[in-house]
């Protein structure tokens, strides 16, 4: 009886799904133009079309999503299709820590990090086998791990069939773990496998589910039984979910949708002459100030034209900033803001960020009993942005990995049995603190940060952040975070997803070239300060900027083009890029001593200035050990020095050669070369 009650509700909910499916069929041909025989249903409007139905799937998923797929096949429509459900209400969502026995077999959405992810390996959903007595095909469908074969067979036969054909379908089984965000305390996040098979492990679907990228499952929660050592099954379930849809959370700046009303927005604000400002205040609202560095901000997302020059050389378009400064400047809140604002943004402190943590590392995988690799937070923000707080904290073993992924862009791994070379597209913005606490401005930067002179040159910006009282703008500072706090927060001027799609479609659709002006202005601009006439007679003249300077004019000049959403690079962007510059290296690079501005204070430990005077002591003390013979009374040296240098800066240079082990001290007064 209760079969016949059951029957007509099968063909009631047939029916019924037809009926949706004619409703629903220009959403039916969009999915079908995107993939052969898959079909996207939103959730909430089968629900307004149908109660019975929706009800059905949360609570017997498995047998209704079959009833709609038949329905689908009855209509003609799509032969063999597949269901794939989004846009679940609220109410399914459930954390993996909160899983329990009562969601078993019903549809659920959770939500979390790939942690792991397991090769694409097919697997049998049925096999086909023929009794060799009376020549029965016998058709068994494979549920469990282990490989079943039929037990016996209609005439009488046990065993010994033989296997004609088998189904097979592409699995992967992923890792899950919550995200960090959802927890709460020193709660360690739990992990859940899930395992998706057919057209959600097609090669496009699966570089959008590689370890380390945030996504949506939907799908049924099952119960896998544990083996036991003896052979038996163990009384104890594993919980597993076999997903109906996985949607990926974070896209990269190429993969937002843009439809034609944001195009149009789009467009209408890069008709705006001031957007170059607009987009500027709309970054970190809540700090005030800082007008160039928010600027270069800007610049950084949309970041400049990468290039493959003719001989395979690759040139970057992404554009590195490092912030300096004293403590209390808001560098970690416009950190903060500008990972969450970016796509694939990542931020990570620099004393727990490890060498692994922020490339990549190998780790020994427990299913398959190898070695797999885990990427870290530059390689799982490529084509995005990672924000480095606290960068001179960190170790200096772990500061070398960067090297690599900040110029080349790849990241290059030989540990165990894995060589692999990761990408790493990704522009870097990263803070530190000085030595002492506070800046110094008389002292090069070098001395002042412990990093080595070789990282800091790939950065193509450097701002110091001074904490300098100034009554006028103590005030005004003071204003805008006490108003702040009355209205809980500054609103962006253009907003949040509106800025995301516009550096979306700038960076996709945009690839400005430099025009013959732009050039011209930048060529000017650096061989004229590469030359600076210089007043001091000295052998070696202070070098303003490197040719890495150069690159960083040109990505800079580039990105203000793209804010423009203009295809050719003028005279006015070569001209921003170039004030940034100037700004900066007034703030970092200017020797108050030679009154010029030199590179090497910005990236080595000494400024030409003071090399100069080393120089000039060494020479020094040779001369006089012609006349005095070995041993040189420094007396000697400052009579000798006394219309060039002053005193102390004679002693100091003597302190600096005793260091380098290029003179000794026999005794007190003298000095003698090695």
């Amino acid at each position: 009886m209760e079969e016949e009650a059951k029957k007509p509700k099968k063909e009631e909910l047939i029916i019924e799904a037809k009926n949706f499916f004619d409703t629903y069929k220009k959403e039916i041909g969009e999915s079908i133009r995107k993939e052969d025989n898959v079909i996207y249903i939103d959730f909430m409007k089968l629900t307004e079309f149908s109660n019975s139905i929706s009800d059905e799937i949360i609570s017997n998923p498995e047998e209704t999503l079959n009833i709609l797929e038949i329905a689908i096949e009855e209509l003609g429509l799509v032969e063999n299709a597949r269901i794939r459900l989004y846009n679940l209400p609220k109410i399914q969502e459930i954390k993996i820590r909160n899983l329990r026995s009562k969601h078993l077999n019903e549809m659920i959405v959770i939500e979390g990090i790939i942690r792991q992810s397991s090769d694409v390996r097919p697997q049998v959903v049925n096999a086909k086998f023929e009794c060799p007595s009376c020549g029965t095909i016998l058709s068994v469908l494979q549920i469990e791990k282990k490989f079943r074969e039929p037990t016996r067979c209609s005439c009488g036969r046990k065993g010994g069939f033989r296997l004609i054909s088998k189904e097979m379908v592409d699995t992967q089984r992923l890792v899950i773990e919550e995200s960090p965000e959802s927890l709460s305390g020193g709660e360690q996040p739990k992990r859940l496998n899930v395992f998706v098979k057919e057209d959600l492990v097609e090669p496009r679907m699966e570089e959008k589910t590689t370890p380390g990228s945030r996504v949506k499952v939907i799908g049924v929660l099952k119960e896998v039984p544990v083996p036991l050592s003896s052979g038996g099954l163990s009384t104890r379930f594993e919980l597993a979910i076999e997903a109906n849809n996985v949607i990926p959370l974070e896209e990269t700046f190429e993969e937002l949708d843009i439809s034609e009303e944001d195009e149009r927005q789009i467009i209408e604000l890069s008709q705006d002459p001031k957007i170059f400002d607009k987009l500027a205040c709309s970054i970190a609202p809540s700090v005030w100030g800082y007008e160039e560095i928010k600027k270069s901000l800007v610049l950084q997302l949309f970041g400049g034209v990468r290039k493959i020059h003719a001989d395979g050389q690759k040139s970057r378009g992404d554009i590195h900033i490092l912030l300096i400064g004293d403590p209390g400047v808001a560098k970690s809140v416009t950190l903060t803001f500008m990972a969450n604002i970016s796509p694939k943004g990542r931020y990570v402190v620099g004393k727990s960020a490890s060498g692994a943590g922020l490339t990549a590392t190998v780790v020994r995988d427990e299913y398959l009993r190898g070695w797999s690799l885990e990427a870290g937070a530059m390689v799982l923000a490529n084509k995005g942005l990672v924000c480095i707080d606290e960068l001179e904290k960190m170790d200096p073993h772990d500061r070398s990995a960067m090297h690599e992924g900040m110029e080349q862009q790849t990241i290059t791994i030989s540990k165990a049995n894995v060589q692999a070379t990761l990408r790493s597209e990704t522009s870097v913005l990263a803070a530190a603190n000085p030595k002492f606490g506070r800046f110094d401005p008389y002292q090069s930067i070098a001395q002042q940060i412990d990093l080595p002179p070789t990282l800091i040159n790939r950065f193509d910006v450097i701002f110091t952040l001074r904490d300098i009282p100034n009554r006028d703008k103590d005030e005004r500072i003071a204003r805008h975070v006490l108003s702040e706090h009355q209205k809980k927060g500054g609103e962006m001027i253009i907003q949040k997803d509106i800025f995301q799609k516009y550096v979306a479609y700038a960076k996709q659709r945009i690839r400005p070239f430099l025009s013959s002006e732009a050039v011209e202005e930048l060529k000017k601009f650096y061989v004229e300060l590469r030359n600076v006439p210089i007043s001091s007679e000295s052998a070696m003249r202070p070098i303003p900027i490197s040719a890495r300077q150069l690159q960083a004019l040109i990505r800079m000049a580039e990105a203000s083009a793209k804010v423009r959403l203009d295809e050719k690079v003028t005279i006015d962007d070569a001209k921003i890029a170039i004030d940034l510059m100037k700004y900066y290296l007034m703030q970092v690079g200017y020797d108050y001593e030679s009154k010029t501005i030199d590179i090497d204070r910005i990236s080595s430990k000494f400024s030409t200035s003071h090399r100069n005077k080393v120089f000039t002591v060494r020479d020094t003390i040779t001369e006089l050990t012609k006349k005095f013979g070995e041993l040189v009374p420094i007396e000697e040296i400052e009579k000798e020095l006394e219309d060039r240098l002053k005193k102390d800066e004679i002693h100091d240079a003597i302190l600096e050669l005793v260091k380098n082990s290029i003179i000794f001290e026999p005794r007190k007064g003298y000095v003698q070369k090695m």
